[in-house]
């Protein structure tokens, strides 16, 4: 099988829906659904991009350490999933349904095997 990493894609500045509580009970009962069938290996939320803190190695061993995300985006990483599928196809019927659970776009991108 497969791993494939979910990006969920969140629009900066926005804010939570009205129904946030609806969609966290069905991403509730889809991830369990997913962890019934041997899909899901792990997801996570992540704190807003101004939590984030960027480390370089430059030229002469330094390292630079900055505040802030990496690249200024109309939209951010919000969180992530690790699923194993058969291939992409059995995949993206995963990625269609969180999808519809949570109502923002997600990046799919498979993980490179050894």
């Amino acid at each position: 099988m497969k791993q494939y990493f979910l990006g969920i894609q969140q629009p900066e500045g926005g804010t939570p829906p009205d129904n946030l509580d609806d969609i966290m009970r069905d991403l509730a009962a889809l991830n369990d659904e997913m962890r019934a069938a041997g899909v899901w290996v792990f997801s996570a939320g992540l704190h807003a991009p101004s939590t984030a803190t960027v480390v370089q190695a430059r030229p002469g061993g330094e390292v630079l350490i900055t505040d802030g995300p990496y690249v200024e985006s109309k939209e951010y990483l919000a969180g992530f999933s690790i699923i194993r599928a058969e291939d992409l196809d059995a995949a993206l019927v995963w990625v269609g349904r969180l999808a519809s659970v949570i109502g923002l776009p997600i990046e799919v991108r498979p993980i490179i095997d050894e």
